[in-house]
């Protein structure tokens, strides 16, 4: 028996093909082990039973509504384990891989699901029908008197012996022993935690292998209430029917009555579990000890490893019911792409990403075309796929995917991007297509707030395939921004780009034909509210554009007029609705034209002096 409990906990567990899996109240992660000797987790949330329906909660129901959820989660997580587990180099067959893109039709998936029916059936037919025949050879079940009461004891007792003889004969497959073994793991992990020790590897082996809430305990407690359940019902039924009754017709009815009553056996014996569970006092120990004894039977002492395993998982679930922010995570295994954006796109999906990036990563990761990604099916390596989760990973922390990547397209040109300047966007290259549009030989240009060099980079090579030759000014008053500009000049072979450092006209001399800007336009306030991608990732320096968001634009109405040649044009990006305030700043310029962007929204200001 285990020491007292020092911490409660309801977070529960059950053993995989070499690891483990813990489920708390909100999450749900598994730690496995692989072939290369590393432990993978997989990770999801769970509805919180606050959000669950009211009748799912209420005693005995609740019992029926976690019997359900451990079976089907049970299984599934049991298979993923063994994908982790055991090292599959089989592809799909092309008759595989054409129903799964003409027809939609996941032939694994469908295996999958036949193979837990069949379980299913088996277990019905070994435990619930195969005991009431072989009753039934020695006692008649349909007449009223004593031989019913033996009948039902008969069959109760065929049902344990056939439980702990098959108990016993799965602990002699090799597979099954190692899955004992991280049962024990498993155990021992919890144990150790409501003991109030640090789940350390030490600490965790020196913990017992036996717990109260075992599912092994749960099955026996099943086992019993069905002998006693099943005697009620079955000695009610000889009463209910007609005398006489066919007994063939009879037996049906008992064996569907079996069957139906399963519910309301599994609804009782989870609130037995349940008080079990919740008391240490002796007094209740003779209706533990069978299980507990049973337990020894099913759990083995594990490896170290297997405990590091157990650990992780329980650490994992704890993490993530104090912080729903962390995300969640998928298992590393060579696959059907389909079936990891699928999952990838769901993970994206239920964190509030666009599931077009999820397309986006798998086409940079595999070198393929993005709108082949959906189309496509082919099996992924480990290395692949790991490298397809850590980028995934990485993006639902907030971290925006072109500074995961370290560059992004802009006009068709490949410009590096980190934390040092705001990602481009596609309104800009709007912006610098007005620019292109309106440069003539010669011209002089000036980029103010250039970021990552994207204006004045593709402004550069754009007129070059019309051989105009102008003269292009960037100016950024970060350093490191500047930084990131130059290294993009050289990756594009725009080296004709004069670089400043300055505060926006600051350090700039002369005179240009056009002055182009994308300069800070977020009000203050505005910058707290917006996606976490901006606030927390993108530079604020390059963000904040004052109380109004109009700063920037006062100082360049002053400044410009006297940096711009006669019938010089200022070209600005603006913010949503600040357009006619803009306008409305340049008092003596000759014209102004407000331009839409691809969306319909006044993006530009064009001034021409």
């Amino acid at each position: 028996m285990s020491k007292k409990k020092t911490n409660r906990t309801y977070i529960g567990g059950q053993a995989l093909m070499e690891g483990v899996m813990m489920r708390g109240k909100r999450a749900m992660a598994s730690a496995v082990r692989d072939p290369q000797g590393a432990i993978q987790v997989e990770s999801e949330y769970l509805t919180p039973p606050e959000k669950r329906k009211k009748a799912t909660r209420m005693p005995f129901i609740r019992g029926v509504v976690n019997f359900v959820h451990s079976l089907t989660d049970g299984t599934r997580v049991l298979m993923r384990s063994m994908d982790v587990a055991v090292e599959d180099d089989d592809e799909q067959t092309k008759a595989e891989q054409w129903l799964k893109e003409k027809h939609k039709i996941d032939v694994s998936g469908i295996m999958q699901k036949i193979a837990v029916f069949f379980a299913v059936v088996l277990a019905v037919g070994l435990f619930v029908i195969a005991p009431k025949l072989l009753a039934e050879l020695v006692f008649d079940s349909n007449v009223r008197s004593l031989e019913c009461l033996w009948y039902n004891l008969m069959a109760g007792g065929i049902r344990l012996f056939l439980f702990l003889a098959y108990v016993i004969l799965i602990a002699l497959l090799p597979d099954m022993k190692r899955v004992y073994m991280c049962h024990g793991a498993e155990h021992k992990t919890i144990t150790c935690f409501e003991q109030g020790k640090p789940l350390t590897v030490e600490n965790v082996r020196g913990c017992s292998r036996v717990h109260d809430r075992c599912g092994t305990t749960f099955l026996f407690i099943v086992v019993v209430v069905s002998i006693l359940v099943g005697c009620l019902v079955n000695t009610g039924l000889v009463y209910a029917l007609p005398i006489g009754l066919n007994k063939k017709i009879f037996m049906a009815i008992s064996l569907a009555s079996s069957i139906l009553i399963l519910p309301i056996i599994a609804g009782i014996s989870y609130e037995i579990l349940r008080l079990l569970a919740k008391t240490d006092s002796v007094f209740f120990l003779p209706f533990k000890a069978p299980g507990l004894l049973l337990q020894r039977l099913t759990t083995r002492e594990p490896e170290d490893g297997m405990i590091e395993c157990a650990i992780t998982a329980f650490e994992t679930v704890v993490k993530m019911e104090a912080d729903q922010t962390i995300p969640e995570r998928v298992f590393v295994t060579p696959g059907k792409m389909s079936a990891l954006l699928s999952n990838t796109k769901k993970r994206f999906r239920d964190n509030n990403i666009e599931e077009d990036e999820a397309e986006w990563i798998f086409a940079l990761t595999l070198k393929m075309k993005k709108d082949s990604v959906a189309k496509k099916e082919k099996i992924l390596r480990v290395a692949e796929a790991r490298e397809i989760i850590r980028i995934a990973d990485e993006r639902l922390t907030g971290r925006p995917l072109w500074y995961i990547f370290g560059d992004t397209n802009f006009c068709g040109y490949t410009l590096k991007v980190d934390e040092r300047v705001l990602i481009p966007r596609p309104e800009t290259e709007e912006m610098v297509m007005m620019v292109v549009g309106a440069a003539e030989e010669g011209n002089s240009i000036l980029d103010l707030c250039t970021g990552s060099g994207a204006i004045a980079i593709a402004t550069l090579k754009e007129l070059e395939k019309y051989n105009r030759e102008v003269k292009i000014t960037a100016v950024d008053i970060s350093e490191g921004a500047l930084e990131v500009a130059k290294q993009n000049a050289r990756l594009n072979n725009a080296f004709d780009i004069k670089f400043i450092q300055s505060d926006l006209f600051e350090k700039v001399r002369g005179k240009f034909d056009i002055i182009v800007s994308n300069p800070p336009y977020i009000p203050t306030a505005t910058i707290d509210t917006l996606q976490r991608e901006v606030r927390d990732h993108e530079p604020r320096l390059a963000l904040d554009g004052g109380e109004d968001g109009l700063d920037f634009y006062r100082r360049i109405a002053q400044e410009a007029p006297k940096h711009l040649t006669r019938g010089g044009m200022l070209i600005m990006e603006v913010g949503e609705g600040e357009a006619k305030n803009v306008v409305s700043l340049f008092k003596n310029c000759s014209y102004s034209i407000i331009v839409k962007d691809f969306n319909g929204i006044d993006r530009y200001v064009k001034i021409v002096m």
